[in-house]
């Protein structure tokens, strides 16, 4: 599993002390605002084991998001395939932060990371971003990588039952052509 740094952040294989924080993380209200119920402290270090397991099968995935200054976990970042209950195919990027960590910048920092490793190093064509229509946040976030949204690839997801998690967002963003 690669490692990615930044100026401020290395993004990295989980370890055992981070399962506490992310199960705070996936316990917290406003964290998972966007994103379904909190989740159990199982189902929390369930998702890590499968994230190591998948990243560990592909070669991408979910790193482990830290500040390196302090050595302090704040959260994830990575790649994923689309599920396949979607509308379209394809892989996106995402990230999920401790609240302590908004507002410093750090989702873009990581974000772009993500991106520089899936062009570059996986050689991948495109890249997208999926969150609900009310998730602004992530949305900003989108747009300050350089995603761009078409309203016309936005779904109601058919997990989801009426309400704010249901409708879609989709963003996009292709790998810049060499230039000769």
């Amino acid at each position: 599993m690669p490692e990615l740094r930044t100026e401020r952040l290395t993004l990295r294989r989980w370890q055992e002390s981070d399962l506490a924080p992310w199960a705070a993380m996936n316990a917290d209200p406003e964290v998972r605002e966007h994103l379904g119920a909190a989740l159990t402290r199982e189902q929390s270090d369930a998702s890590v084991a499968l994230f190591q397991e998948e990243f560990d099968q592909r070669g991408y995935g979910w790193w482990a998001v830290e500040v390196r200054e302090t050595g302090e976990f704040v959260g994830f970042a990575g790649l994923d395939r689309v599920e396949d209950h979607l509308p379209f195919t394809g892989i996106e990027i995402g990230w999920r932060l401790a609240r302590s960590a908004w507002g410093h910048g750090y989702a873009t920092e990581a974000a772009r990371a993500v991106l520089a490793f899936g062009f570059d190093t996986l050689g991948l064509p495109e890249i997208l971003a999926l969150t609900t229509a009310t998730n602004l946040r992530s949305q900003a976030v989108m747009r300050r990588i350089g995603m761009t949204r078409d309203p016309a690839d936005d779904f109601d997801d058919p997990n989801e039952p009426e309400g704010p998690l249901r409708a879609n967002v989709v963003y996009r963003i292709a790998r810049a052509e060499p230039t000769s």
